[in-house]
């Protein structure tokens, strides 16, 4: 006899579980879109006096001021603007007369991305390696070298490491370049030889964290019995380390990588503006410079909305590492 059909599970949680998510990621963002308005409207500084420069009317000073709707209430101005950012119309920049949407995200996105993620690539191909050299040699002179330059990444703030790669690398031997930028996706080998200091800029910090986690979570997973019983079994150490110890280290070193990737995109900014670099830190320290809120509140909007998606595509990582975090 052949047996019923399993009833099909009921969608509903799954659903309601999303909708939640979106709700929150709505909430989150219009927090952060009212606070950085009325942030950007309380900072000092004339828009339409550093349009006009040092000779202009007040007549000439009220129309613009007029034009550009900095004389209506704020809370008008954030509406106002919420309503038409959300309908994708983020306005032109009033000083390159560019589009900012345009500018944000077709331009200005793609760069830092493509600095983070080339620099998490450096942090994750050297501080992992390095703490399981340390863990493995522990107490040894390869245990107190990679203490060391995990110390001295997190010593050196970026800017001036930055800096200091710029003098001995560029102006020094004049192995790299100092300054500007080639999309490695149109010329690979010089979109790579423009980027290698500032991604070795923005991840040295990383390769110290990476490898404390690393160093310190192994510690742990080496004296649990069931690596003895791999090694029991005959098993080469290389993989009783890198197999059975290091899949029990990549949930605490997911969580500190994620909760960190925010951090990288911060620190992206002083690295683009000491490289020089068309990202969303360059574009939001040049927007500040000359007032242009709409241009940092879009960058601002942009970068908070990176940090929502990190976070949920590392909740999300979670269930494909550990099946016991798996819902049905």
């Amino acid at each position: 006899m052949t047996p019923p059909p399993r009833p099909r599970r009921f969608a509903a949680p799954r659903l309601g579980r999303a909708l939640g998510t979106v709700a929150q990621t709505g909430v989150v963002l219009l927090v952060v879109s009212g606070l950085s308005f009325a942030f950007l409207k309380l900072s000092p500084g004339d828009p339409v006096a550093l349009l006009l420069g040092s000779d202009f009317s007040r007549e000439s000073y009220d129309q613009l001021y007029h034009q550009l709707g900095l004389d209506r209430p704020w809370l008008q101005q954030y509406a106002q603007w919420l309503g038409r950012f959300v309908h994708g119309d983020w306005g032109s920049s009033y000083v390159s007369r560019q589009d900012i949407f345009e500018l944000a995200v077709l331009q200005a996105l793609p760069v830092t991305l493509t600095l983070a993620a080339l620099s998490l690539v450096v942090a994750l191909a050297v501080g992992i390696p390095l703490g399981v050299l340390a863990a493995v040699r522990r107490n040894s002179w390869i245990d107190l070298l990679a203490s060391a330059i995990a110390i001295g990444g997190n010593a050196f703030p970026s800017f001036y490491l930055g800096v200091v790669l710029i003098w001995i690398f560029s102006v020094g031997f004049g192995w790299f370049p100092s300054m500007g930028y080639v999309s490695p996706w149109a010329d690979p080998v010089t979109g790579l030889w423009h980027l290698a200091l500032p991604a070795l800029t923005l991840g040295a910090w990383y390769v110290g964290l990476i490898a404390t986690v690393t160093r310190a979570s192994l510690l742990e997973v080496l004296e649990q019995p069931y690596m003895s019983a791999a090694r029991a079994r005959g098993e080469p150490e290389w993989r009783v380390v890198w197999v059975h110890g290091m899949r029990n280290v990549l949930m605490p070193l997911v969580t500190v990588i994620g909760l960190q990737l925010g951090g990288m995109l911060r620190g992206a900014v002083m690295t683009e503006v000491v490289f020089t670099l068309p990202g969303l830190g360059m574009m939001i320290t040049g927007a500040v410079q000359t007032r242009e809120y709409l241009v940092v509140q879009a960058g601002i909007m942009i970068t908070a909305l990176l940090f929502i998606s990190v976070n949920f595509v590392v909740d999300r990582t979670y269930s494909v590492l550990d099946p016991r975090l798996r819902t049905t």
